[in-house]
């Protein structure tokens, strides 16, 4: 079992912007690491305090994770933290070793690991 990260961020509250965007990130995450629904455990997502529109669980039930255990909270209202952000630990079933997992962080969200950037490894 491998811990996977993703975060990506929203230009607006609004629902579609936040099933958007999440789809986005967890299409992207089963993609970069090789990986089909069935082999997600679990996922927690968290959003930051300004969006209150939709739960990103939502869009991981529309792309037909029924039977996969998610979560929803929100991050901690740090001054600094980055806005209208969406995160995600998904927990999966895999083969790979730790080094060759594959986290995702897009749109705006790519500014949280900025060591990461220089690669197609995590961006």
């Amino acid at each position: 079992m491998r811990a996977i990260r993703g975060a990506t961020t929203v230009d607006t509250d609004r629902p579609d912007a936040i099933r958007e965007a999440t789809r986005e990130m967890l299409l992207e995450m089963l993609e970069r690491n090789d990986l089909v629904p069935t082999d997600v455990i679990s996922a927690i997502f968290t959003v930051t305090p300004d969006l209150k529109s939709e739960f990103p669980a939502i869009a991981a039930r529309e792309l037909g994770w029924g039977d996969i255990a998610l979560l929803c909270t929100t991050e901690i209202p740090v001054p600094r933290a980055l806005a209208r952000c969406i995160r995600v630990l998904m927990h999966v079933e895999t083969e790979r070793k730790r080094d060759a997992i594959r986290h995702v962080y897009l749109r705006g969200a790519a500014t949280l690991r900025p060591d990461l950037m220089g690669s197609r490894r995590e961006s």
